[in-house]
């Protein structure tokens, strides 16, 4: 039986086209929804889709930001003071963090364009989102820069040095999925909800 694939070498795609590829098929990605302060002490709020948890020991998560020009306040923050918080994304916030994706002038803080409300954290400058029921406090670890080309990017690889969470999403010793209700994000202007579950166990 033959296969029917197309087979595309992205050394001679547009990188739209990769990019495209990639979002659509690597699918739900978590939402790194990252609150940073910039030297002026202005607090920088945007989503960050390509993100994930790296280890538990120490506690490390990961998030990608594109290259862009002049760089994205997220990473020049970063870089900065070394600090972000990691809010998860949930569904009673979708709105408010769509919102943060637009382009906004550096002074701008996202938590004013929002309405969400900033938190003071316990170990970092940034604040926590308020109305996020999981918020992870980092310092960075380490920032790979993957690729200086455009549709580059630089790898943030934080440690997590406080957690914050709210009780009522607990089952237990574990986060009960269907409290927290997170969403993911798909291809294009997609996301999904984590309603539709289905449990198998390990062999």
């Amino acid at each position: 039986m033959s296969s029917s694939k197309l087979l595309a070498d992205p050394a001679y795609l547009a990188q739209p086209a990769t990019y495209a590829l990639m979002s659509g098929a690597i699918v739900p990605r978590p939402i790194g929804f990252l609150s940073t302060i910039s030297e002026e002490s202005v607090a920088n709020l945007a989503p960050f889709s390509f993100f994930n948890a790296v280890c538990a020991n120490p506690p490390t998560v990961c998030v990608s930001i594109t290259n862009r020009v002049p760089p994205k306040d997220t990473i020049r923050n970063i870089r900065a003071n070394g600090e972000f918080v990691v809010n998860i994304v949930t569904e009673a916030i979708a709105k408010q963090m769509n919102l943060c994706s637009g382009e906004y002038p550096a002074g701008v803080s996202e938590f004013e364009v929002s309405k969400l409300t900033p938190e003071p954290s316990a170990v970092v400058r940034p604040p926590c989102v308020l109305e996020s029921p999981v918020n992870m406090e980092c310092k960075a670890m380490q920032i790979v820069e993957v690729s200086a080309r455009p549709g580059g990017a630089s790898l943030v690889i934080g440690e997590i040095v406080r957690f914050h969470y709210d009780p009522s999403i607990m089952e237990g010793l574990r986060i009960h999925p269907g409290k927290l209700r997170a969403i993911g994000r798909m291809g294009g202007n997609e996301y999904t909800r984590t309603r539709d579950r289905f449990e198998m166990i390990r062999p």
